[in-house]
């Protein structure tokens, strides 16, 4: 046998190592039993085990060179069982880290300098942003909505929103089911013209100093508009790091605390109020089964001592009926990842995520649920557009966001007449602030 060769990391690496307790691994192999690289074509050999030893080896550049830290989607099953504790997806997010910047793999990269520099990681303009925003929200103000429209850098609002890029940038319908519920709900709510994005392609690219500066942005807006209330972003990987910003900005000064809602605390708050008034007899004769989001469950619960299971379960239960609600096996914090989770949607590692998904494939197979219902932008890509693709046949499922299906169920609050006309009217002096701000060269 050969001897094992051992390196010696550089003192800052093995400081944070420590902090880690990576060294206290114990070689039991609990992390690879979770994990779904293991059986995943081209990760041979592969698996958060093997990554965790090249580490307290002092082999860190051979483990950052592989394409184990991409294929990784962070999705916390290896740290939920191992009995020494040790997160595990912090320490494969500090491999990701080690990476030089020009290797970081397919558009991550690019889209984190995208948002440093322009706001938003597809570097939409703010006169494209603005006509977005008009044209979506004129539709829906035809289609149902009287009034409608989105109000942007509103000051004194109770709620303030961010959105994803790839929304603003092409899936203009799904922009729709939030504001349905913000107008029957009657919700004084705003988006921010500048730093708008909801995504944290600083989480995805191993760069925690990036998820740092894209919080303080969304504290500043906070106090710029003086916004009541944040709603953390829906999608895992952006929710996560911004909570996880929002917390390291607050231990380096209290003062920039600020009051968050997750959105599921939001609708059920709604819904308990009266404000979201619903109608299950809607979704009779279907069955649903709701999908554990990897970042809204297990890394919350371990980061801050909740994970939402009970919530998205009684929102979707108030939608359907509980009796048309079933259960994947297993589920909650033991839930599989979809595979789309650390930013494997947008990234090169197709194959892989979609072979990490083979055991989300068979849950839903076993379930036999005619609807899937997500909380996160990414799982509902993955489940919708790529599972389908890879398992031709097996995806007998639709699958439906937790918002969409709570518009869809909704009964409609109509506005009066006064308020229709003063919507319009706050429409119209919006315009033209914003028009003015582009004629003046911004």
């Amino acid at each position: 046998m050969e001897p094992l060769e051992l390196a010696v990391a550089s003192p800052e690496l093995q400081d944070r190592l420590q902090a880690l307790d990576v060294r206290s691994c114990l070689g039991c192999g609990a992390c690879a039993s979770g994990c779904p690289i293991p059986g995943t074509p081209g990760m041979e050999g592969f698996d958060p085990r093997v990554a965790v030893r090249l580490l307290a080896m002092g082999r860190e550049a051979e483990a950052a060179a592989s394409p184990f830290p991409w294929v990784c989607t962070s999705c916390g099953r290896c740290s939920h069982v191992c009995p020494m504790g040790i997160d595990l997806t912090a320490v494969f997010s500090l491999l990701r880290g080690l990476v030089p910047r020009a290797n970081v793999p397919g558009t991550l990269e690019k889209g984190v300098a995208s948002v440093l520099e322009t706001g938003n990681t597809l570097a939409i303009p703010l006169e494209d942003f603005l006509d977005t925003l008009s044209d979506i929200g004129g539709e829906l103000a035809e289609e149902e909505c009287p009034g409608f429209y989105v109000p942007v850098d509103k000051q004194g609002a109770d709620l303030l929103v961010f959105l994803n890029s790839k929304e603003v940038f092409g899936d203009f319908d799904d922009l729709k089911w939030w504001w349905r519920i913000f107008y029957n709900a009657r919700e004084n709510w705003t988006v921010p013209s500048r730093n708008w994005e909801a995504e944290d392609w600083g989480l995805f690219t191993g760069n925690p100093d990036v998820s740092l500066v894209l919080a303080r942005r969304k504290l500043d807006l906070m106090r710029s508009l003086g916004a009541a209330r944040l709603l953390i972003p829906d999608c895992g990987g952006g929710s996560y790091g911004c909570r996880m910003g929002l917390k390291t900005c607050a231990l380096q000064d209290p003062s920039r605390q600020v009051d968050a809602v997750y959105f599921y605390d939001y609708l059920l708050e709604r819904i308990a109020s009266g404000r979201i008034r619903l109608d299950p007899t809607r979704n009779a004769g279907r069955t649903y089964v709701w999908h554990d989001a990897c970042k809204h469950g297990r890394e919350l619960e371990r980061h801050f001592g909740k994970g939402y299971y009970d919530e998205p379960r009684a929102i979707l239960a108030a939608c359907v009926g509980q009796e048309n609600v079933v259960a994947m096996d297993p589920d909650r914090a033991n839930n599989y990842c979809c595979g789309a989770g650390g930013g494997n949607w947008p990234m090169p590692f197709e194959k892989e995520s979609a072979a990490h998904g083979r055991f989300k494939v068979a849950q839903l197979e076993a379930c036999r649920a005619d609807v899937v219902v997500v909380g996160c932008a990414n799982c509902r890509d993955q489940l919708q557009k790529r599972l389908p693709r890879f398992y031709p046949g097996r995806c007998r499922y639709e699958v439906k966001y937790l918002w969409q299906l709570v518009a869809e169920t909704m009964i409609a609050t109509p506005w009066s007449q006064t308020e229709i006309e003063a919507a319009q009217e706050r429409s119209r002096l919006q315009q033209r602030h914003f028009q003015a701000e582009l004629d003046g060269g911004f």
